[in-house]
């Protein structure tokens, strides 16, 4: 099978890999970091004009209608340069599954700010009981004066710093463990009775913490679409992620490999005992069966198989990138796990990265649910 980029994918991964180039090392992603929200605002309208939030966008709202490789291809270029800025919370996940579910005059008030990066949303669905990506929504949604009085609590927005709006789940009906009586609602952040904590991940990105105490939205604020759209977006979401991940194992192997090469150890380089290279052979080996899954997905896009073979490529992939980090970091000894090299800050991501939002066993759980 054909793997080869397209002339259009060539040119978006180039595009890619230029913004990387162009504004990130190191020490500005540690800047970038710092800054309120966790990432560069800067950088984020500058992916705006570029056209890279808009691209998974479908063709018709302004975006690129991306598929399974033009996604996998601008993460896994990001996932190299290890970039700060939310592309797979804040655009494929969140602004996707706003534009596909929105009332036509709601999302044509938002559409053109989400593209150019004025505007971020994130999704607020997880709650504090639900483990391992299993459905449990406590917040309530009752109608009220034409509209919804909105009462829970959302405590892992992922991406929600600094967020513009949330698409909040709650529960029109059923028990909190029910698939069914799902509704989802776009609730600005400056609507009266929404509190935001915000508060950082392990890899520095800021997450935000919602209560809501009798907020008030309006019908038009209304989603199409409940847990279905949701887990759909996830999906995609999931693919996006896998992609990075890969890219920042694939930048860990290669820094330490020029780490071996350079570094002496009894007089020699530490790359030239043969303990060391089984090691490292191990874990390129991991990084092309991790490729391997990666393209199973991708060529499943549109089928009834992709949802199992992006679980099943997540649950490898969590695992095995863990794995990967670990021995990057046992080979550059204690300074492995220092802000001043990049190998500390891609284990900090991979660990993010492979526990949400669930974990390995979860995503392997589902990965057989799907194959039966």
């Amino acid at each position: 099978m054909n793997f080869d980029l397209s002339e259009d994918e060539e040119m978006l991964k180039a595009l890619t890999e230029r913004f990387v180039t162009n504004t990130y090392d190191h020490t500005t992603r540690r800047l970038f970091l710092a800054e309120p929200g966790g990432f560069s605002s800067k950088n984020w309208v500058l992916l705006g004009e570029l056209g890279l939030i808009a691209a998974p966008f479908p063709k018709e709202l302004g975006g690129l209608s991306l598929d399974a490789t033009g996604i996998a291809t601008i993460f896994e270029a990001l996932g190299r340069g290890m970039v700060v800025e939310p592309l797979a919370e804040a655009s494929v996940l969140a602004g996707c599954l706003f534009a596909r579910t929105a009332p036509e005059e709601l999302r044509d008030e938002w559409l053109d700010g989400l593209l150019t990066g004025e505007k971020r949303l994130a999704l607020a669905h997880a709650e504090a009981k639900a483990r391992d990506g299993l459905t449990w929504v406590e917040t309530a949604a009752l109608p009220d004066n034409g509209g919804y009085r909105l009462d829970g609590a959302k405590p892992y927005a992922v991406a929600g710093g600094g967020a513009d709006g949330y698409l909040v789940s709650a529960r029109l009906s059923g028990t909190p463990a029910d698939t069914e009586g799902l509704a989802l609602f776009l609730v600005p952040a400056d609507t009266p009775g929404l509190c935001r904590r915000e508060w950082p991940l392990a890899d520095g990105s800021i997450a935000a913490s919602l209560v809501l105490e009798g907020v008030s939205v309006p019908e038009s604020h209304r989603l199409d679409g409940g847990l279905a759209a949701i887990e759909e977006a996830q999906q995609v979401a999931a693919l996006a992620r896998c992609a990075e991940a890969l890219g920042i194992m694939e930048r860990l192997f290669h820094d330490t490999l020029d780490y071996l090469r350079t570094r002496d150890q009894f007089g020699a380089a530490l790359g030239s005992f043969q303990a060391i290279q089984h090691r490292m052979v191990a874990q390129y080996a991991a990084i092309e069966q991790s490729r391997a899954l990666l393209n199973l997905a991708l060529v499943s896009w549109g089928g009834d198989r992709f949802a199992e073979a992006v679980s099943g490529a997540r649950a490898w992939i969590s695992e095995a990138s863990i794995a990967l980090a670990h021995e990057m970091v046992q080979f550059h000894g204690g300074m492995g796990v220092t802000d001043e090299l990049a190998i500390g800050a891609g284990h900090k991501r991979l660990l993010v990265l492979s526990r949400w939002p669930e974990g390995p066993e979860a995503a392997l759980d589902r990965y057989a649910r799907l194959l039966h």
